[in-house]
């Protein structure tokens, strides 16, 4: 009886770990340490969300990306595309045509997400305990309003469309909010506190955290192609150049603590 029961339990462990999924090291490095809370709730500042609209292609042109052999993700070419009015006759016979549309990054592939969780210091509070008997406490308070920026870190034309299609493969990697400008506001407050002991100074440091991207971007030559009564997409001339951005992380806050 016990046999079997030993075999029972080796049997399981070897489906649960064929089955379980494991932790690749980049899904390690972006999974967010005790030392780094949400202010959601606390931050004084109302961050915008404008960046995370997206832009959802029409029926005809969501038909006529899905036919193309490269991706299409640019949201300004998506909206472009949707205030394109194109009319063929179904009697067309014969009927040929190109139509250019410029040239636009397409999408962009990721090749390495990381996670700087103290990429900007914002403020430090700081508590001398003397003259008593027993430890004190000392949280965080943001002393003057903090505006984090992040930029791309490569010269490149069209950086804004860049920057969308960056911002949204990181989101993506991350499941955080982002954003190239994040702003916390004067007397944001956190409940987290850390003792002082007596004739100790107490330092509490406070950072902004940023995801670092970098990748490739896609380039083509947009063409419809007309041909009667079909309508295609036709990309020409396509090349990548490499790309790197930090993008700061909205509503979270990093604290490092020291005792002097």
């Amino acid at each position: 009886m016990q046999h079997s029961k030993i075999i029972t339990l080796i049997v399981s462990f070897i489906v649960l770990s064929f089955f379980s999924t494991p932790v690749t090291a980049q899904e390690k490095d972006l999974e967010i340490p005790n030392h780094v809370l949400s202010i959601t709730n606390e931050n004084t500042y109302s961050n915008s969300t404008e960046d995370e609209i997206i832009l959802e292609p029409s029926e005809f042109v969501k038909e006529l990306i899905e036919e193309s052999d490269i991706a299409i993700e640019n949201p300004d070419l998506i909206q472009m595309l949707n205030e394109t009015s194109i009319k063929t006759s179904p009697f067309a016979f014969g009927y040929r045509g190109s139509i250019y549309m410029g040239h636009w990054p397409l999408n962009y592939t990721s090749d390495k997400t990381q996670i700087n969780w103290e990429y900007q210091q914002i403020n430090t509070n700081k508590l001398t305990n003397t003259g008593n008997d027993v430890n004190k406490t000392i949280s965080y308070n943001q002393l003057k309003e903090a505006h984090i920026k992040g930029a791309l870190t490569t010269k490149i034309d069209k950086q804004d469309q860049i920057k969308k299609l960056i911002l949204l493969k990181a989101k993506q990697n991350t499941k955080l909010p982002l954003s190239f400008h994040t702003i916390i506001g004067k007397d944001t407050k956190k409940a987290n506190t850390y003792s002082v002991p007596v004739n100790k100074t107490g330092k509490l440091h406070a950072f902004a955290p940023a995801v670092s991207e970098k990748g490739f971007i896609t380039y083509g030559e947009i063409y419809i192609e007309l041909k009667g009564s079909k309508k295609r997409i036709v990309i020409k001339n396509v090349t990548k150049q490499g790309v790197g951005a930090w993008i700061p992380i909205q509503d979270y806050v990093s604290f490092s603590f020291e005792l002097k």
